[in-house]
Formats: structure tokens, sequence, C-alpha cells
């Protein structure tokens, strides 16, 4: 690695000049650094905002799920019966899902070399179970901090190799010129204002900055988890799929999902108005009592939303989204106390049957939770909240998407040297088996470092070739961005800008669509970007790398709302996305509720979302099928001499 400076917009910016640089410091990014040191890539480095923060190291649910190739039992698995899994999930190209299988073992296998604790029997096999829409049993898990124990793994792996990670250095405009990168703008979070400016000048960027959490108010997301998908869209990256997410009920208080057991022993659901009047609602959306129980039970199993089971599990998250958005109206799950008209012998069979074999046909909730679930009652406690004693609020809550920067078989991005990796990189479509997010972010990370090393040679931008480069590309952009800093206004509420937009989102874009009020906030957020840097005031110079957040936020939620209102003119209601439509089915328990019943249409194609000379727009494109294969022994490999000649 190299330091020089250069001069841009009147400031002095030090430039480090090296062959790659990640961005982000989760599972994805600590793998991609890492794998490019095992390369002998060894000009390498980190960039991060924080080493503690994102998702891999502060959320459960999916996180906790390790989706694999089946590694025990007798029960007959392969790479193409996983790759075509992954594949009809729908709008999924099959070139990455294939990648995906096939890298699978070898990525799973790291981590277990690592230290991950992933269980195992006394013969070395590696166990698994069934997660949703799987239909093997693929998946396993080292508990509720499988991710986090991952992200600690590689994170001792790559400060061993003696990478260098920038700590606390926001990463804020990607450098492209004729199709490819040649460096990053970062602002160094301990420096005041824009004197943090920091450039980075490599040709091979990998980007792992997770999900676009920014997006919504009502999110699973760790707080202060923002994602910077809107960097990637501004650079000429193409998006993809961005109107498929996982929605489902989480407590927003300490931000977790409330799946599983949370759901199983059956808790009371309680809303509160304004005056603190309290009531049991879920009797006024059901004819009977053990209707709401087992529809409740199920969302244990079935916690993702889903337009297919709107008159069944996800009859549950419609009703707390009309409780706490249409009513306004703070919405908890109550542990305390059984639900009125609980009776064991009324409940379906299903239901009967889990809690019975469990053990657990025992009064209120708590007790159930407490025998089958002891550590989900301490997961809260440590955060302080208590389920003995204190409801626990919940909200329908954003938690995964399921698209992302649209990316080729090797993860790079349609920018030479771009590539993604991890939850920013849209590898998914409308469906995909639980916990396949790890199995993707260790893959896709692998395959970017490998395409990095496999084909390409170290270099270094020279400092005269970078300062005219960087000139070209920056000027204007940044002399716009520091222009705010001539603007504070100590009274300055422009911070509220993002929340409010936050909250509309959530409203009104999450998994209850409706294409006029998606077309009103296009027109919303066209008006705010449009003229950005002069509006928007600063209330301190402090707070101009919020400003450049809450840009980019705002880039990502016009790019989802134009992937979701092409989808919904188009396709209806699919997948996490009920659209409304007066005309429509009417839905149980919720008359006011008139949505276009789902169909299984699109699933060949993608949405592909863009920035053009016209502004953000969406278009359709078909999907990449699962390639045909010559797996004949001597002909792989002598492809892959070949392609591996000369850069060993």
């Amino acid at each position: 690695m190299k330091t020089t400076s250069i001069c841009c917009a009147g400031r002095t910016i030090p430039v480090y000049a090296l062959d790659a640089l990640v961005i982000g410091t989760g599972c994805a990014g600590y793998n991609a650094a890492d794998w490019l040191y095992d390369l002998g890539r060894t000009d390498v480095a980190i960039v991060t905002e924080g080493i503690k923060m994102g998702t891999s190291r502060n959320t459960g649910s999916d996180k906790q799920t390790y989706y694999k190739l089946s590694l025990a039992s007798d029960e007959a698995d392969s790479v193409q019966e996983m790759a075509q899994t992954l594949f009809s999930g729908g709008s999924v190209n099959g070139d990455t899902a294939l990648a995906e299988a096939a890298g699978s073992v070898r990525s799973f296998m790291k981590l277990v070399n690592l230290g991950v604790p992933f269980p195992c029997s006394a013969y070395g096999e590696y166990v698994g179970y069934k997660t949703d829409h799987d239909p093997r049993q693929r998946a396993t898990s080292a508990g509720p901090l499988t991710s986090r124990f991952m992200t600690e793994a590689l994170e001792r792996s790559v400060q061993k190799k003696g990478i260098r990670i920038f700590n606390q250095m926001q990463a804020v405009r990607l450098l492209v010129e004729d199709g490819k990168v040649f460096g990053l703008l970062a602002l160094d979070l301990t420096r005041p204002g824009a004197d943090g400016l920091t450039l980075f000048a490599c040709p091979h960027i990998i980007l792992a900055t997770g999900g676009p959490a920014g997006v919504y108010d009502a999110s699973v997301y760790p707080c202060g988890h923002v994602g910077m998908t809107g960097m990637a869209l501004e650079a000429g990256a193409k998006l993809v799929n961005l109107q498929e997410w996982q929605y489902g009920l989480a407590s927003i208080d300490f931000r977790w999902n409330v799946s599983g057991t949370y759901q199983q022993v059956l808790p009371r659901y309680i809303s509160v108005d304004a005056d603190g009047v309290e009531r049991e609602f879920l009797l006024d959306y059901f004819d009977t009592p053990a209707q709401a129980l087992d529809a409740v039970f199920l969302k244990g199993y079935q916690w993702p939303f889903d337009v297919r089971k709107v008159q069944g599990s996800s009859i549950i998250d419609l009703i707390v989204h009309h409780e706490t958005i249409d009513l306004g109206r703070r919405v908890y799950m109550d542990f305390r106390t059984d639900p009125t008209g609980l009776d064991f012998s009324a409940l379906s069979e299903e239901t009967f049957r889990y809690l019975k074999n469990s053990g657990a046909l025992m009064p209120t909730p708590i007790a159930r939770l407490a025998h089958m679930n002891p550590d989900a009652i301490e997961l809260y406690r440590a955060h302080g909240i208590d389920l003995t004693t204190e409801p626990l609020r919940v909200a329908v809550c954003a938690q995964h998407n399921n698209g992302g920067i649209a990316v080729d078989v090797n993860w790079q991005t349609n920018i030479q040297g771009l590539y993604a990796a991890g939850e920013c990189a849209g590898t998914f479509g409308v469906y995909r088996p639980g916990g396949s997010a790890l199995n993707a972010c260790q893959v896709g990370s692998m395959r970017a470092a490998e395409h990095i090393a496999c084909t390409t040679k170290p270099a270094l931008f020279a400092p005269e070739q970078l300062e005219e480069q960087v000139e070209r590309v920056l000027t204007s952009w940044l002399a716009d961005a520091l222009e705010s800093l001539n603007h504070c206004d100590v009274h300055s509420i422009s911070y509220t800008m993002r929340r409010e937009m936050q909250k509309r989102m959530s409203a009104q874009a999450a998994h209850i669509r409706q294409l006029e009020a998606l077309q009103a906030l296009c027109d919303a957020l066209d008006a705010q970007l449009r003229h950005f840097f002069r509006d928007y005031r600063l209330a301190s110079p402090g707070g101009f790398a919020q400003m450049l957040r809450t840009r980019d936020v705002l880039l990502t939620q016009r790019a989802v709302v134009s992937s979701m209102t092409l989808c919904a003119q188009q396709w209806g209601s699919r997948g996490s996305g009920l659209v409304l439509d007066p005309t429509g089915v009417a839905c149980e328990g919720l008359r006011d509720y008139r949505y276009r019943p789902p169909q299984e249409v699109g699933m060949d194609q993608q949405v592909v979302t863009e920035w053009n000379a016209d502004g953000i727009s969406s278009s359709f494109a078909p999907v990449r099928p699962i390639p045909v294969r010559d797996s004949w022994f001597e002909n792989v490999w002598r492809e892959y001499r070949t392609r591996t000649a000369g850069l060993q």
C-alpha cells in the first residue's frame, strides 16, 4: 500500500493506493479479504464504519441458520439438486444458484476449520434439518449467534494475517470511469466534517456493505446499519429484484424476530391506544379463539409474510399492520397471561400435538416458553426486557432484502473491478430456503476474491493519472456536497427527512402496496433528491457524514419504489408484496383489505433498476438459466489450467 495526496475541489485529500479494497466487516467482508490474502493478493485492506456494527454480528433469525449441501445420513443430494432448489425460488439466476451450491461445502468447511461450532455426530457428520422452502435436511446452526460466531472467526483469521482495517471510515462515493472502478472516496469519522475526506485508489473493490437497512422505519436490522446500495446505484451499478423482501413480526425496542417458539407458546396479543386503553384484539378478527391461536402457532413455522398465506398464518401480519399503521395503536405480545378462550382440546391437531409432545400443556405462555426455550427469555433479559413481568412490543418489520446489486457468476457487477457479496448482492428472488443468505455471503465473497486473484494481476494507479481521473469524475459532486457546509443552521430539522420517509415506506411500500401510493412516493423522493445538497441544512459541520447517509438512503428508497411499482403494475401480489385493489379479493377477517390475488407470474424474469439520463427506472430482464456443464474430468482440468495460467 502506498500513500500520497491529491488536490480536489480546493482540498488536499490523502490517498491510499492499493491492489484491492473490501468495504464492510461482516461475514462477507472478512471472508473476501481473507480469501484474497490466501490467494496471494496481500495488498488488500478493509474499510468499515464500525467493526462491531452490522447484521452479521448483531442479528438472529435467518442469520442463525446456515444452508448447505447435505453432509450426513443416507439422504441423496447433489450440487445440481441444491442449485435447482435455489433456482426454483423464482426470479433467480441459474449460474449464481449453481455457484452457491457448488461452493457450499468448501465455504462451510472453512468455517468449521476456523472454529465455528457447528454440531456434528461422533463420526464427523454435519447433520441438518429442514428449513422453509427446503426439500432436504440441508440447514444447520451453531445457535442464535451463528453469524456472530462466523464473523468473529473470520475476523481472527484476518487479524492473524495483519490485513489492515480502516475503522470508522464511511464509504461515500465510488469512482468509476469508462465502465471501470478506480477508487473510493470515504470519510474518516474521527475527523470533523469534510476534513475526513480520504481517497482509496484501487482497481478492485468488493462491496460487503449489507442490505439496504436504512429503507424502513419498522426494521429488524441493527440500529445504525444503513447499507450503501445508493452509492452503487449512483456509480452506475445495476440493481435487481429490489421489490423482494422478507417481512415478519419482530420486537422493536430490542430488534429481534419473534418466530419459532415465541409464537408456538401462544402468547396473548394486545394493543394499546394513545390514551393507554388496552384490548386483546385477535378475537375481533376471527370467529373462534381456536382459529386465532392456530394462526399464531403457524406463524412460528411460517414467520415471513407470504401473500399465499394471507388466509392462513400471514393474516396475523396483516392484523398487526392494521392495528399499528391504520389505527395508530401499539401492539404487544404478552407472555404473562393466557389468551382469552384458550382451550387446548379445541386447537388443531398440529398445534395440540406439538404442545403435548413438547410437554408444554401448562398454564401461561411464559411457563411454556421457559419449558421449551429458556434461552429465548434470557436473550431479552440480557437486553433489558423481562418477559415474565412486561409485554413485548412488536411490529411487522423488514428483515432481509432478497434483491440487491446485480452480479454475474463471479459476483462482479456490470462495472469492471467492482464486486458485491453478502446481502448487498442480488442473488435471490421471490422465495429462498431459510438460512441460504449465510451460504451466499460466504460463496459470493470467495468467488469474488478468486476472480480477482485468478484473472487479474496486481496493479496500482500512478498519482498523476489518479489526479486527472478524480478531477473528471468527482469535482462537480464534491463541490455540491461541500457547498452544504456553507449553509449550516443550528435550528435545522433536515435530519428528520430520513426518518419521515422511513415511516412512509413502512406504511406504504413494505408488505402492503398500493399503486397510487407508490407513485406518490416516487414523486416525493424525486423532489427531495432533485436539489438535495441545496436544500439540506446541516445543524453543524459535524453532520456532514449523516447528510451523506441520508442521501444514500433516499436514493435506495427511490430505487426500491421504482422496482415495486413495475412489479405491482405487471404482476400484482406475489412473494412478500400484497398489492391492494378495491376491485380485488376481500381478506378474511379484514374486509377493508381487498387485494389482487397472488399468481405465480414473472418467475423467469427479474426486475432490473438503474440510474440513467432519465433518472431511476426499472425494466424486466430474463433470468439466466442453470448452465449445462461438461463434467468430463480431462476437459474440466484443461479448461482450469487455461483459465489460471500465468496467474498463480
